[in-house]
């Protein structure tokens, strides 16, 4: 197995490596890379779905996904789908997928299913580096704080998304959960800015227009710095990325085109702030 990086920040290319067939010894180091590099990417793969499912299993149980539809006769692999007479896709800005879970997913794992010609490509950012890139100043103002997170102005009943049936399995939302804004990788102890535009509304204890100032600064400060990598996605392509020390973006550039992934969502462990104590 090769761990190859393909930026600064964030993503490593995993090589030399059938997925279908691991060791013990090859999960172990596939999950300590994972937890390095933030987002691993495979190539030249030829998964099933039930292929899918038993890579996933080796990591974490599987968390479902409600707001997707389902690949048929495979409940838990969400599809990720967007057909050519379609303005709008899934994912379409800077986010982290379930942070509006009381514990959020620990990360996901897309298959490639039907790519268009050209475009669809994937970004991915770092938040921990993004955090780390502050002045000590705003980290201490953020380390006090925690935010609430919410999906309901998202996949809710009076959301853009809710009307799409085609891609959204049960449009009601009323999931909220609060974590801290600066919060601790469950298995490196690195310090993550863990707030997104998608889901994130309001520090605790401030109201929304008193938390916006601060929450777009920090999103401009995460989105314009240099701690991204786009990655191109070919037939047999997989990337498995972690939703808490990652942003991802799924860039809606293929008009006419369609583009159908199959993504399994992992279930994670209880954020903690910085108070926790840190990995060894």
């Amino acid at each position: 197995m090769q761990v190859s990086p393909v930026s600064e920040y964030v993503g490593a290319v995993v090589s030399d490596l059938d997925i279908t067939n691991l060791s013990g010894s090859d999960v172990a180091a596939l999950d300590q890379a994972w937890a390095t590099h933030g987002v691993l990417f495979f190539r030249e793969q030829t998964l099933s779905e039930d292929e899918h499912i038993a890579f996933a299993e080796r990591f974490s149980t599987i968390d479902v996904n409600k707001f997707f539809t389902p690949v048929p006769s495979h409940p838990k692999i969400a599809q990720v789908l967007k057909e050519a007479d379609q303005d709008v896709n899934v994912g379409g800005g800077w986010h982290t997928d379930h942070s509006y879970d009381q514990i959020p997913a620990r990360g996901s794992i897309l298959v490639a299913r039907d790519l268009p010609t050209s475009g669809g490509e994937t970004r991915f950012l770092s938040v921990g580096a993004a955090y780390d890139s502050l002045s000590d100043g705003l980290k201490a103002t953020l380390e006090g704080l925690q935010a609430h997170h919410t999906n309901e102005h998202v996949f809710g009943k009076t959301s853009g998304y809710a009307a799409d049936d085609d891609r959204f399995h049960n449009p009601e939302a009323t999931d909220g959960a609060v974590h801290p804004v600066v919060a601790r990788h469950p298995m490196t102890g690195r310090k993550l800015l863990y707030v997104n535009a998608a889901f994130t509304t309001h520090f605790v204890g401030w109201t929304p227009e008193e938390s916006q100032p601060l929450l777009n600064f920090l999103y401009q400060h995460v989105a314009e710095g240099p701690f991204s990598y786009e990655f191109e996605w070919e037939p047999g392509s997989i990337a498995m990325w972690d939703n808490r020390s990652t942003w991802h973006w799924a860039l809606n550039n293929y008009a006419g085109q369609r583009r159908l992934m199959h993504r399994i969502t992992l279930a994670g462990d209880k954020l903690s702030g910085v108070d926790a104590v840190e990995a060894p």
